[in-house]
C-alpha cells in the first residue's frame, strides 16, 4: 500500500492529516512518508517533522488500519 492510497482512504476519517497546510506546517511531503506493513495487518506510516530551517523536530508516526480506514497512534 502506498501513502497516496492511505491518503485517499483516510479522506473521510482524517480529512486534515494529509492536507497541504498540515504537511507544510510540519515540513513534510507525501514522499517523505515511509509505509511499513505490520504483522497485525495495519500499516505504520512515519515521516520526520522539520522546522522552517529544515531541522528535525521529531517524527510523525501513525498506524493505518485498512479495516476501518482510521489513523491510530
Amino acid at each position: 500500500m502506498t501513502i497516496q492510497e492511505i491518503k485517499k482512504r483516510t479522506k473521510d476519517t482524517s480529512p486534515y492529516f494529509f492536507s497541504k497546510d498540515t504537511l507544510n506546517f510540519f515540513g513534510q511531503t507525501l514522499d517523505s512518508f515511509k509505509v511499513s506493513k505490520q504483522g497485525d495487518g495495519r500499516f505504520l506510516i512515519e515521516s520526520p517533522m522539520l522546522d522552517s530551517r529544515g531541522r528535525n523536530m521529531g517524527i510523525t508516526k501513525r498506524y493505518f488500519d485498512p479495516k476501518n480506514n482510521n489513523l491510530e497512534l
